[in-house]
């Protein structure tokens, strides 16, 4: 599925092109988060005309005539050329990856619940069972699972998680055979490259202000060198000063001005000076009007606004548009 904007407009519009049961069939090879993004599209679209509707279809016929099937069975063709090329245990590090698409695994299912449904299912877990769950799923989702737990028991899963190595299967034993199978992997113990100070600190950044300090104050109590190592990883939104010129215009031009007014509320006076001056002036002078006029924002909405604001510029980053942190081969990315 395409990712720009342009891309998931033409795949809704010819998901809707389709007809409900042939669209649900298509929306069945999807990730969680294609088919919420796919799903917000479509929600917003209001009308299409006709010309565009034959376009994005044309597009689609044409494409499809340009490709054909090279082999019949894909699954068993990319598990035999993998095991051929790495040996059985390199490859049996990917292939459960690649072939997502097949039997959904128990962790899999969680990418598809609410964080408190998650919390719930989850809560009687040992930390280091919930720490080698939740680097699993997406660093958002994680954050927003963790707000669900216990200062302590949130303090702990993230020690954990930043001082994992990798993670055995086989470990993962007493959680219900959901969430055992899919990791055990067979008879053979192997481990996945998650976890780690860089996972730590994605997650940490996407749990607010108001968390993220007590989680790193906790860490510096057991581990101080980990604790700065973390830190040294996470990427705040203070720091978005950080960014050169023509990396902060990117930003803003993804960004809606109201979002923008409530995040800057909770924002130092050097970050509102370096944003306005990346901007029109006539730009500037109504952002500046609107932070003057807004009255007082709850913290939760500040901090889910300036959220939202990290994930375009680390979105920006994995896309290789613009460069954040500084620091070489080491910046947090």
């Amino acid at each position: 599925m395409a990712d720009s904007d342009d891309g998931l407009q033409d795949a809704a519009i010819f998901l809707m092109s389709l007809g409900e049961e042939e669209a649900a069939e298509v929306f069945k090879h999807f990730s969680p988060k294609e088919v919420q993004r796919l799903g917000e599209t479509i929600a917003r679209m209001r009308a299409v005309s006709k010309d565009k509707v034959d376009g994005v279809v044309d597009k689609f016929t044409a494409e499809a005539a340009s490709q054909s099937l090279l082999v019949s069975d894909t699954d068993n063709y990319v598990r035999a050329v993998l095991r051929r090329a790495l040996g059985d245990d390199k490859a049996s590090l990917l292939i459960d990856r690649i072939l997502q698409g097949g039997d959904v695994s128990g962790i899999e299912s969680l990418k598809w619940m609410d964080p408190s449904s998650v919390a719930e299912l989850l809560r009687n877990e040992h930390p280091q069972i919930l720490a080698a769950i939740l680097v699993h799923l997406d660093q958002d989702h994680a954050a927003s699972v963790l707000k669900y737990f216990t200062e302590r028991t949130r303090n702990d899963v993230m020690l954990r998680i930043a001082t994992m190595e990798g993670i055995q299967p086989m470990a993962l034993k007493d959680l219900n055979e959901a969430l055992y199978q899919v990791l055990a992997g067979g008879d053979k113990i192997r481990k996945s490259s998650l976890g780690g100070v860089k996972a730590a600190a994605e997650i940490i950044n996407l749990l607010g202000t108001s968390l993220e300090t007590t989680v790193v104050d906790s860490i510096r109590e057991s581990d101080p060198d980990l604790a700065q190592k973390i830190m040294d990883k996470m990427f705040t939104f203070e720091d978005v000063n950080k960014l050169d010129n023509k990396a902060m215009q990117m930003v803003l031009k993804e960004v809606s001005s109201d979002a923008l007014v409530i995040a800057l509320k909770g924002a130092s006076s050097e970050l509102k000076e370096k944003i306005l001056g990346n901007m029109s002036s006539r730009a500037a002078e109504a952002l500046k009007e609107d932070l003057e006029s807004r009255g007082p924002v709850r913290l939760s909405e500040v901090e889910a606004q300036q959220k939202e604001i990290l994930k375009v510029v680390r979105r920006l980053s994995d896309e290789g548009q613009i460069s954040i942190g500084g620091g070489g081969d080491d910046a947090f990315v």
